[in-house]
Formats: C-alpha cells, structure tokens, sequence
C-alpha cells in the first residue's frame, strides 16, 4: 500500500452521492474514468486525513502530481494514471487542477465570498466533467454548460457536510459575507440544530445553487453521446432534487441525501426528460 492510500478513507465510487462511471457509461470508456476517480479519491483522501499533518500532506499531493506528470515514479497512483491517459492520448491537465484544489484544503480553510467559492471550484469539481467530456471525444464548446453543473454538484456536497467539515477538519466552504448578513458564524456549525441565522445562509446559498442548475439543465442535450447524456440527466435530476431540500431543510440535524426509493422516482423523472431533449434538440437541427 502505498503511503498516500494508507491515509485512505476506504469510499469508493459507489459511495459518492451521484453516479461514477456507472452502467449507462460505455465500457470502453469506464476504464480511464475510473482510473481517474481513484487517483482523485486518494488524493481528497490525503487532503482530509484529519490525523495527517499539513506538511504530509503537501508532501504526498506533490508526489502525485510529479508522478502524474512523469517527473517522479515516487505515487503509484501517479503513474497508473499516467500511463491510462498516455494510452488514450488524455491530457494530465485536468488531474493536476484537481490536485490543486487538494492543496488548497490543506492551506485555506475558508473562503470569502460567493465568487471565491466558484473559483475553488473551477479546480475542485469542473475538471471532473471536463475530463469526463474528453473521455468521449465531445466538443469543448460544452464546457460552460458542464462547469455550471460540476460547480453545483460541488456546492451541494458542501451545504450537505458543512457540519462534518467544520467539526473534523475545521474546514468551512460556505462563504463568509453570507454568513456575516445572517448573523451568524463557523462556530455555529459545531451545534446540534442550525440557527435560524445559519439555516437561512444555507437556503440563501442553496438559492445561489439553483441559478447554476438553471444554467446547466440543457447540458445533456448537447451531449452527443447517448449514454453520456441519460446519465447526465440523472445527475442534473439528482442536484436539483437535494439543492431543494438544502433549501428547507437543516444540515446539521436532517440527513440531506437521497433514499433508494428516491432514487428511483427521480431516474423515471430524468429519462422522461432525457427523452423529450433528444427529441426537441434532434427536431431542432
């Protein structure tokens, strides 16, 4: 094992709250996804080891990415990647943005405003679906529909762990002017229940989320892919089902995630409107 998996959280890619790489996803395709997902899992692993120190940290993050970039053979990780993007004829630019954003958990632990939020998910989650997009050879011309998506999904994740990453890692992503209008602070989120101050920052920020969801609801009718694009449309359905609850429910005492049951009604939801995009967009052209 090597050193930056012993600090492993042991979640994998069926532990995530939407779909990696799954069954709608070619086969062709899952292997260089899931390789990319490992690599990206062990190093948010390295990044919120909460027994590792800062400086290990840095440390194992700057072995993946040398070893990524072929400059050092010192992360097994590094060089598994590595070789699957050299194979397919992958850029590594996407893998060393997300590395990026690791470093920045393990040095900045809050962020001022809406904006510099987005900007720590420009690294943090739109790589993932850009890598995902070259994956299957689509056009960049999409990004900006993927971006708005990835940063959404990113944004809930935080509105759902906000609690988890403030007590464990004293690590807070929601923006610090919203919460100053509220009344509020991180040290709320140590307590049992929210406020009505920190309730009321987390739907004003869910509401923020929503904008961006509006933006990314066409992205899987451009998606040329077939299969890409079903699973796209679920993850939209996915997000925006849990960006609504984030805005009446209360993270800090409600659980926020969806059930199988959910999941169910919400895929029937998703492939209904999968089909009429393909259509209205296929009558379009």
């Amino acid at each position: 094992m090597s050193e930056a998996a012993a600090l492993g959280s042991g979640k994998g890619h069926h532990d995530e709250n939407f779909p990696v790489a799954s069954f709608v996803i070619a086969p062709r395709h899952r292997a260089p996804i899931l390789a990319f997902y490992r690599f990206v899992r062990t190093a948010d692993d390295v990044a919120d080891n909460a027994e590792a120190s800062p400086e290990e940290k840095l440390r194992l993050l700057e072995d993946m990415r040398l070893s990524l970039l072929g400059a050092s053979d010192a992360s097994p990780e590094g060089i598994a990647l590595r070789t699957i993007l050299a194979e397919r004829g992958l850029a590594t630019d996407h893998a060393a943005d997300l590395l990026e954003a690791f470093r920045r958990d393990v040095t900045k632990l809050r962020y001022s405003d809406w904006n510099d939020l987005i900007d720590y998910c420009r690294y943090s989650a739109m790589p993932v679906g850009r890598f995902v997009l070259d994956v299957h050879g689509e056009s960049r011309e999409i990004w900006p529909l993927n971006d708005a998506l990835c940063a959404a999904l990113q944004v809930i994740n935080h509105l759902q762990d906000c609690a988890k990453d403030y007590r464990e890692l004293d690590r807070v992503y929601l923006p610090l002017d919203v919460l100053g209008r509220r009344g509020t602070g991180p040290e709320e989120l140590a307590a049992a229940q929210a406020s009505r101050g920190l309730k009321g920052a987390v739907a004003e920020l869910a509401a923020r989320n929503a904008e961006l969801l509006a933006r990314s609801a066409p992205f899987a009718a451009h998606i040329r892919d077939g299969r890409l694009s079903l699973e796209v449309a679920v993850i939209q359905r996915f997000a925006e089902d849990l960006n609504g609850k984030l805005m009446v429910r209360d993270p800090l005492s409600e659980k926020v995630h969806h059930r199988r049951s959910d999941q169910a009604r919400l895929i029937v939801g998703a492939l209904g409107r999968f089909l009429g995009g393909r259509l209205g967009l296929g009558s379009a052209q």
